[in-house]
């Protein structure tokens, strides 16, 4: 594989969810090209389940020769959201333990340094179950031997889901023995839907997050505006500037200092990644 990039990070680098379609990590490298981003997430995986496709024809080489050559850093990578290791029914945290550790193996083989993942749904059972249970799971998963950052998303607090509260984050990282190999992906709509005001108080949320996790587990931001309003609890994205958070609060965060050098993704809807980046940006739009 080509080696990376030596050349100086970015301060910030900003991209979007793209496609693997056809060619793999070349498609999502191309796409990131036409957005003139410098970084990508992308799943390896449909999330509707299946066998995966062979990671070996993703074109991993021509794909970081021409991230070096285009100046794209750090991709990232999301995790299935068939995924969920705190159900209590034992076919499906076996799956979810079998799914992920075949990841892990999939994304090392890319070179690639995030797994970004959704904690989970107790559908039922509990949040103090469904913590316990996704670090069993995590336990069972990771050997300490990792060459990625496995990353905890903070979600919106919709339905059974998990990993909302920055605590509750922090309860699942605590019972992990591996926590050397844990990350978290903030979410500015999860965040601001479940009850962080991010929009009038990004700092006051970062000093919570160092005080509850520490600021040196951030890895990742997915950035997004929201359709619902604050303390929703509700997980409905939007593009950026046409929801609750705004294009200033947005430009605020991704700009922040505690994100330089972090992949910020946008997951937002319809397509319009390109013009998105170019507002969060302040760059003149394309012809």
């Amino acid at each position: 594989m080509t080696e990376k990039s030596s050349q100086r990070v970015p301060d910030i680098l900003l991209g979007a969810n793209v496609s693997i379609a056809k060619t793999g990590l070349l498609a999502a490298v191309k796409e990131t090209i036409e957005y003139d981003a410098n970084t990508y997430m992308i799943y390896t995986r449909s999330n509707r389940g299946g066998k995966a496709r062979p990671i070996e024809d993703f074109n991993r080489d021509e794909a970081w020769e021409l991230m070096k050559e285009h100046g794209i850093y750090d991709p990232v990578v999301h995790l299935s959201y068939l995924v969920n290791l705190a159900s209590p029914k034992e076919e499906t945290w076996q799956y979810g333990v079998d799914v992920l550790s075949e990841e892990i193996r999939r994304v090392e083989y890319l070179g690639l340094n995030y797994i970004v993942m959704h904690p989970g749904s107790h559908v039922g059972e509990g949040e103090d179950y469904a913590i316990k249970r996704i670090a069993d799971g995590l336990n069972r998963i990771l050997s300490g031997d990792e060459n990625l950052h496995l990353c905890l998303e903070t979600m919106a607090g919709d339905g059974s889901k998990v990993g909302n509260s920055l605590e509750q984050i922090s309860e699942i990282m605590n019972l992990v023995e591996h926590r050397d190999k844990l990350g978290v992906c903030i979410d500015t709509c999860h965040n601001y839907s479940y009850g962080y005001d991010v929009v009038n108080d990004f700092d006051g949320f970062l000093k919570r997050f160092d005080e509850v996790i520490g600021l040196d587990k951030l890895k990742v931001a997915h950035i997004n505006d929201s359709k619902n309003p604050f303390e929703s609890r509700k997980d409905r994205h939007a593009n950026i500037g046409d929801g609750s958070l705004g294009l200033e609060a947005i430009k605020h965060i991704v700009h922040h200092e505690a994100l330089r050098g972090k992949p910020q993704i946008l997951e937002t809807p319809g397509g319009k990644y390109r013009s998105e980046i170019d507002a969060i940006l302040d760059r003149k739009p394309q012809e």
